[in-house]
């Protein structure tokens, strides 16, 4: 049993979508980072299982070879359990294997079917924190399983997220957090508004291109391309747009464009777990327009840091966009400091930790 203050010896194992560093993991990758930046400036002792090529600021990381999985997003409900030859996620499991005497708790990052499968078999404890909403039946049953049998492992960022579930009431919250030193306010934008993210259906750019089409402002584009076709189709639905497309960069490059603009564009089909590029923008100072919808919907205080609008609505978003001058920037920053900075992040993971590992049979 482990009790509270005291430091934990933690195994991180990351998506298996591709290297940490790649972009191609999306907000999980983000999340693993400022997860061990939160629990490494509290003490605790973390090492990295993640595939090859992964970066790190630190030296904690162990690499594995292998294929990467294929997104659950880009998947229906019914689409059969994969793992592609020579699979990284198995390889990486491989290596928790043989590694997990050596810690206190395994923390899952993947939104996948084995690592879940495999929880019972482990004499190590093992958190998930789960990325994403329901998208799967057969990852909705493994969950519902490891939920019911080992408490509070089954961790999620928001309760929107975890009311996509049939079991929601056995997901522990935990939110996020963020290194705000490296987010710097910017009192005064200048005239262009930011859409973050992995450019991918799910996520619709296209609602923020056509509201800008119509609104005549210049927008900023920033993320990893996971589907070339569909962006392009973007490209040509709206030719006069005003858009320019940076790629994806790192965080200090990102901000940098960030916190210039009017406002960020969050804009996605489905249930958003969380959000992490809305509080990066507002730890610029940057107002959030999202679609009333998942993780940003418990984020956004409308009227204050941002507003949120019908789903969807392109017609809302460009009326909100219209009202971003209405928004103190300061607020935005504010609000960052007081609930999402690395210190309360921290905080909460000890307590789902200590809950986890105060279980009988833990």
């Amino acid at each position: 049993m482990i009790a509270a203050g005291q430091s934990y010896r933690l195994l991180f194992v990351s998506t298996p979508l591709g290297p940490l560093g790649s972009g191609v993991g999306g907000g999980v990758e983000l999340t693993l980072l400022n997860m061990l930046d939160a629990l490494t400036q509290q003490g605790h002792h973390i090492q990295v299982v993640a595939p090859q090529q992964s970066q790190l600021p630190q030296d904690e990381v162990i690499t594995v070879a292998g294929a990467p999985q294929i997104p659950a997003q880009t998947q229906t409900r019914q689409t059969p359990i994969h793992l592609p030859e020579n699979s990284v996620l198995a390889n990486m499991w491989l290596q928790v294997l043989a590694l997990q005497s050596e810690f206190d708790l395994i923390i899952n990052f993947a939104y996948d079917w084995l690592p879940l499968y495999l929880t019972p078999f482990l004499n190590t404890p093992v958190a998930h924190l789960i990325s994403m909403g329901s998208l799967s039946d057969a990852m909705d049953q493994i969950i519902g399983q490891m939920a019911d049998q080992f408490p509070h492992t089954i961790g999620v960022h928001t309760q929107a997220q975890a009311n996509t579930f049939p079991f929601a009431q056995h997901c522990y919250p935990v939110g996020n957090g963020f290194n705000l030193d490296l987010y710097q306010f910017t009192p005064e934008p200048e005239d262009y508004l930011c859409w973050l993210g992995r450019i991918a259906p799910e996520k619709a750019l296209e609602d923020a291109v056509a509201a800008v089409d119509q609104t005549g402002q210049a927008l900023k584009i920033m993320g990893h391309i996971q589907d070339q076709a569909y962006f392009d189709h973007i490209q040509a639905q709206f030719p006069n747009a005003n858009i320019d497309y940076l790629g994806f960069l790192e965080t200090t490059a990102m901000q940098e464009v960030l916190r210039h603009s009017r406002g960020l564009l969050v804009t996605p089909r489905w249930v958003e777990a969380f959000g992490n590029v809305v509080i990066e923008a507002l730890a610029c100072g940057v107002p959030v327009i999202a679609y009333h919808r998942g993780g940003p919907a418990e984020i956004v205080q409308p009227g204050k840091t941002g507003w949120l609008v019908e789903p969807d609505s392109v017609d809302g978003l460009v009326e909100a966009i219209h009202k971003l001058p209405e928004i103190d920037r300061q607020i935005c920053r504010q609000q960052a400091e007081q609930e999402y900075s690395l210190t309360a992040f921290a905080q909460r993971l000890e307590q789902w930790f200590v809950k986890i590992l105060s279980q009988p049979d833990q």
